[in-house]
């Protein structure tokens, strides 16, 4: 453009001279004061010399007009230099989208969710409302790159008519057919995208149906876990109505009782035990407490005598159950004097005191039934184990009358202990011990 500036002022200035040489004039070249117009100069006589013949205003006019229009030009090119920066920096993102390999682990593919979010916009989750948003964000890239073209054909052209008026040329083949190319790369890119949610969805439905299948299974194996176990606990025509089987001699077989003892001052403990373990019966059961593990023991070891701890202070009972067939056994105590009594199928055998006098039952222990406690809850030894069967163990708080006592061995009478009941629900075994149904009242009937 400044060559076609100089030309002009060149051209000018030799027609100028040629006139002038013509007429047979001379002219003296002088500078140009600031401020001054270019055609006007000076003579020797220091006149300014007026030239404003038509033909410079129109080479004037033009200059001007030339001078906007690339101004213009430019400010159209800059501005469509950015737009296609932006489309291209677009297409290079959902390319490198597109490029990413599936299988990614899971920080992989959050990052892959970041990436398409900073390039498309914040897509929702779902992946039918990611499609759609695909699809919208295609057609607005589609009609900027339509209006883009549109607004490129009407821009200026750099030739210039006689008359000083620009001319409107289209745009260039070349650069309509780069948008063509990159429109259409942009939709096969977005279409390869929609392609892959679709896949990802469909992925993703088969997952979570497999999940849902597994979950429901693992339900339906738990409900029916939970069915065996209403049975089992039902098999009893009533929660009373079951036996604890001790078979072996070991020091993992036992049974536990779930509920403790208060503080108490007398304790009647009734049972039915069947044994002809021998030499001794065992541990029918023991009671022990933080401090003391022989609170309260029934122990019947090697050729001794049943024994009956409290504190660990003994007292022998003149009880002999170990031939097999059931027995019905209960034991008092009270703290005055520390007064014991020992019954055996209704009948008191035995009595005497000083077993442990004015000493309280310490709460808050732990009932074992078939084990004798060296610690609270353990350390078992399998010499002092009980083997056979018992049932209805019950505890009171107080001494029974002796006629309560005849009901519950002849079963006219039905008394559960009230701070240890007999019941399913509150006797567990471990080791292998087990629980059965039994009639205790049938079952001594049939033995006798």
């Amino acid at each position: 453009m400044l060559v076609l500036v100089v030309g002009l002022l060149y051209l000018l200035s030799g027609r100028t001279v040629r006139s002038q040489d013509a007429t047979g004039s001379r002219f003296v070249c002088n500078a140009i004061p600031p401020g001054a117009e270019p055609g006007c100069g000076y003579g020797p006589t220091g006149n300014r010399v007026q030239s404003s013949s038509t033909l410079e205003d129109e080479l004037r006019n033009t200059i001007i007009q030339l001078r906007e229009t690339i101004l213009q030009q430019k400010e159209t090119i800059v501005s469509h230099q950015g737009t296609i920066k932006e489309l291209n920096s677009k297409l290079v993102r959902c390319e490198a989208a597109a490029e990413s390999p599936p299988g990614k682990s899971r920080g992989q593919g959050s990052r892959r969710k970041e990436y398409v979010k900073n390039t498309m916009g914040d897509l929702p989750r779902d992946p039918g409302d990611t499609i759609d948003q695909l699809g919208k964000t295609m057609q607005t890239l589609k009609g900027r790159l339509e209006n883009l073209e549109q607004q490129s054909l009407r821009l200026p052209s750099t030739n210039v008519s006689a008359g000083g008026v620009s001319a409107l040329t289209p745009l260039p083949p070349e650069l309509r057919e780069l948008l063509r190319q990159r429109l259409g790369l942009l939709e096969s890119q977005l279409l390869r995208k929609v392609d892959d949610l679709e896949q990802e969805k469909s992925q993703l439905y088969n997952e979570t149906a497999a999940h849902r299948q597994r979950t429901e299974s693992a339900l339906n194996s738990l409900l029916e876990r939970i069915t065996e176990l209403e049975k089992s606990n039902n098999a009893f025509k009533s929660p009373e109505d079951f036996k604890v089987s001790l078979s072996l001699r070991t020091n993992y077989l036992y049974g536990r009782i779930k509920k403790s003892l208060p503080e108490m001052y007398a304790f009647t403990v009734c049972m039915w035990l069947k044994s002809s373990a021998i030499p001794g019966i065992g541990t029918p059961f023991s009671y022990g407490v933080p401090g003391q593990a022989n609170e309260i023991v029934l122990i019947e070891w090697g050729n001794n005598p049943i024994e009956l701890l409290v504190n660990d202070k003994v007292a022998q009972l003149p009880l002999s159950v170990s031939d097999g067939r059931w027995h019905h056994i209960c034991i008092t105590w009270t703290t005055r004097d520390g007064f014991w009594e020992a019954y055996q199928d209704g009948e008191r055998l035995g009595t005497g005191d000083n077993l442990a006098p004015w000493h309280p039952i310490k709460p808050g222990g732990v009932i074992i039934l078939g084990q004798e406690q060296d610690i609270v809850g353990g350390r078992f030894d399998a010499t002092q184990a009980f083997v056979g069967e018992l049932s209805q163990f019950n505890m009171w708080d107080r001494v029974l009358r002796p006629v309560d006592i005849m009901g519950l061995a002849n079963c006219s009478a039905y008394m559960p202990g009230n701070v240890v009941p007999w019941i399913d629900a509150n006797v567990e075994v471990f080791g292998g011990a087990s629980k059965a149904a039994l009639e205790i009242c049938e079952d001594r009937a049939f033995d006798s």
